[in-house]
């Protein structure tokens, strides 16, 4: 078993603040590819300069994307992001598929380091009650119930239509009229 848990910091999921109100702002705002021009390591990265970096750029307008090429060394990905976080992948031996697959991760992620998440949820202003759900001042019998209940203290569900109303009063008064004629045969 790891041990990479034990060294990796902790803390609550976060966005940057407001981002999306408004418009979405992507948190990559520079790449710079490094890479060797005669190097069989750095196949993947130059095949992938040549036929999808220009796809890539149009695609992500607000990224700006620096080529570098320099002699003998292994090729690499630097990511710089809006909050002055940094991080690099070696590409050493990749494929243009995967240099592309990671510079989407890359676009996509809001530049904060990789951290074990305590809660899935966090709040600056917690409560001693816990979270709220929909089922928090229910009855507890209701768990127990079978639906629909004819004796329950809320609304028929569903409640009837104007249609269905106007039928039953049309029922009753003839229920009405019925007794009214047979008390009068009654009485004769």
């Amino acid at each position: 078993m790891s041990n990479a848990h034990l060294f990796m910091s902790s803390g609550f999921p976060r966005a940057p603040l407001n981002n999306g109100i408004g418009r979405y702002i992507g948190q990559l705002k520079r790449v710079t590819i490094k890479f060797c021009k005669s190097h069989g390591d750095s196949k993947g990265v130059r095949e992938f300069i040549e036929s999808e970096l220009i796809d890539f750029s149009r695609n992500n307008p607000g990224v700006v994307v620096y080529v570098k090429p320099r002699r003998h060394r292994s090729p690499n990905l630097t990511a710089e992001y809006l909050n002055g976080n940094r991080e690099y992948i070696n590409c050493h031996n990749f494929t243009k598929e995967e240099v592309y697959k990671w510079l989407n991760l890359l676009t996509t992620r809001a530049g904060k380091e990789v951290m074990r998440y305590r809660k899935l949820w966090h709040t600056d202003n917690p409560s001693i009650q816990g979270i709220w759900t929909p089922f928090t001042f229910r009855d507890p019998a209701l768990n127990l119930a079978t639906f629909p209940i004819e004796d329950f203290n809320g609304p028929k569900y569903p409640p009837p239509t104007a249609t269905e109303q106007l039928i039953e009063l049309f029922k009753k008064q003839q229920l009405e009229e019925q007794e009214n004629k047979q008390n009068k045969n009654e009485e004769n």
